[in-house]
């Protein structure tokens, strides 16, 4: 199947003191969706972004907001930041290892339901869940924090995801986050991401709008015939 390469700049490395124009700026270059990351400093060691940062970015960008919720209780917080906007709703295994019915919530409130897995976690914990999925979130770094290098077992986790979704007959995106860069999209791509999610590489560029395109080339060169 060919499958279109989404890009999302993760907000998480944008400068917050200009975040509705850093907003734009990705929009304008090309980006698909903006990813927001929310870590609860329990379940990961950082604090960010809460309902109310998630709401000023929603008025800033009509882009799709795919937010990746790194928090110890997703079913209490992830109603909150679907009432602000959020399109997508990441949940952690970690966090939640009996997610279907916090999943089922996320649907039923009128955003994506998408099942993350942290580098130490097997993407095999996600098949009783799959059916429930618009999404299977790999971690390609330890979660907590941004910077961080790809980790290289990362690209045989997206191809376990991608086995186990050709497997069960099933159209849900594979998205890999952290330490994304213009060099390793492509295998990224390849092993089998959809979403390719990129903080520094995007915000820390000299021209978004050429990361972009980069990543996309990359993702288009990764799907070309062999």
């Amino acid at each position: 199947m060919c499958r279109a390469h989404l890009i999302a700049p993760s907000v998480l490395s944008a400068d917050f003191g200009r975040l509705h124009e850093e907003v734009r700026a990705a929009e304008a270059a090309g980006a698909d969706w903006l990813h927001l990351d929310v870590m609860d400093g329990h379940f990961v060691p950082n604090l960010t972004m809460g309902p109310d940062v998630v709401k000023a970015i929603r008025r800033a960008t009509s882009l799709p907001l795919d937010v990746h919720m790194m928090v110890s209780d997703p079913g209490r917080y992830a109603p909150r930041f679907i009432d602000v906007g959020a399109d997508w709703v990441s949940i952690h295994y970690e966090a939640c290892p009996e997610p279907r019915g916090v999943l089922a919530d996320i649907r039923t409130r009128g955003a994506r339901p998408s099942l993350a897995v942290s580098p130490d976690t097997p993407v095999a914990v996600v098949a009783p869940s799959a059916r429930d999925l618009d999404m299977v979130l790999v971690m390609s770094v330890h979660p907590g924090f941004g910077g961080q290098k790809f980790l290289p077992g990362s690209l045989a986790k997206l191809e376990d995801a991608r086995r186990l979704r050709d497997r069960l007959g099933l159209g849900f995106l594979i998205e890999v986050d952290g330490g994304v860069t213009v060099e390793n999209a492509e295998a990224a791509a390849r092993a089998g991401a959809d979403v390719l999610v990129a903080g520094t590489a995007v915000f820390g560029a000299t021209d978004y709008a050429t990361a972009i395109t980069a990543m996309r080339q990359a993702g288009a060169a990764a799907a070309a015939p062999a």
